[in-house]
């Protein structure tokens, strides 16, 4: 049976979906640059743009170094060493301040963004990785992955104030502008959890059905839509954060990792550890797939909302590491 009929046939019994990522990701995406990174030829993992300095900062995680790139210039403004085994990152540009889990120390770091300076330390945090800043609260909120909650921070003075559970596995967490809530992604019991950051409470949980494992988390905040991929099952689900429900669910790559969205050209982008990335063009009630490829340890993907610049921080062309910038097909 040619795979045409195949797909028809499943669509028909609705018994599961046939619509593959097509591998035609070039289509979608085109180079732009590589640009050489310092350090050795080894694992990457967050990175997060600010939209106020054009400037992306990205866990160079078993180099144990912080590296800031300025995008507009296309180079690198500092390579930050001491943040051992570092994992998740995010800015707070309103208060100047880049936080960084440094997952060897079991401790979350605050770097000046000015002086590029480390000014305190938070924890013990048994494995701190994805990060989110809540801006009316001043507290950083910081996913435990192995222990089960999610940790908070009081950036006024870099002390941990308490650990709320989850569960399960915290996967990402994120901070959602509109609510002003923080969403987490909860391992084994395959939900989204709503934290009120004002009480430190779960107000609510959102079972993803589809998605086994749910980790990495990007948001349309505009259209109150929430993206998150199950790492388990190659799965990814499009979330109404109206209605708290799974609006649709999709294959992508083995073990999905990081998720960028751009809200302009309403095209989100999911990063595999098995080095495929999958793009889809956001129709407002579901997604299609506009194409995937291979390239290899492109799991993590960061995208700049104003130029629609695409970066892939990649641990080893030619025994190098190096910066993928790429840009959207007309």
């Amino acid at each position: 049976m040619n795979r045409h009929r195949f797909c028809l046939l499943a669509l028909l019994s609705a018994s599961l979906s046939c619509a593959q990522p097509p591998t035609h990701g070039e289509k979608a995406l085109i180079m732009v640059a590589d640009v050489p990174m310092p350090g050795p030829a080894v694992r990457f993992d967050y990175q997060t743009f600010d939209p106020s300095s054009g400037r992306l900062y990205i866990a160079h995680m078993n180099a144990d170094q912080l590296v800031v790139f300025d995008t507009l210039k296309r180079h690198v403004v500092a390579n930050l060493d001491g943040f051992r085994r570092v994992h998740g990152v995010a800015v707070a540009p309103e208060i100047h301040r880049i936080y960084a889990s440094v997952t060897g120390n079991h401790q979350v770091a605050t770097v000046d963004t000015e002086s590029l300076k480390t000014v305190g330390t938070a924890g013990p945090i048994n494995y701190p990785d994805g990060l989110a800043y809540a801006p009316r609260q001043n507290k950083v909120f910081v996913s435990d992955e192995h222990g089960g909650v999610d940790a908070v921070i009081d950036a006024a003075n870099n002390k941990l104030i308490t650990n709320i559970p989850l569960g399960g596995g915290a996967g990402n967490t994120v901070y959602d502008s509109v609510s002003g809530h923080i969403l987490v992604a909860v391992h084994g019991l395959n939900l989204l959890a709503v934290i009120d950051p004002a009480t430190n409470r779960i107000i609510n949980r959102i079972f993803l059905a589809g998605i086994t494992n749910p980790h990495g988390i990007s948001l349309d905040s505009v259209e109150r839509k929430a993206f998150v991929a199950g790492e388990a099952n190659h799965s990814l689900a499009m979330v109404d954060l109206k209605t708290m429900k799974v609006l649709s669910t999709y294959q992508v790559g083995e073990d999905p990792d990081v998720l960028a969205y751009d809200p302009g050209l309403k095209r989100l982008y999911v990063s595999a550890e098995s080095g495929t990335v999958t793009i889809f063009q956001n129709q407002g009630e579901s997604l299609t797939i506009l194409g995937s490829f291979e390239m290899p340890h492109a799991h993590t993907v960061s995208v700049d909302p104003k130029t629609h610049l695409v970066y892939f921080p990649l641990e080893n062309i030619d025994g190098h590491p190096i910066l993928r910038i790429m840009r959207p097909a007309p």
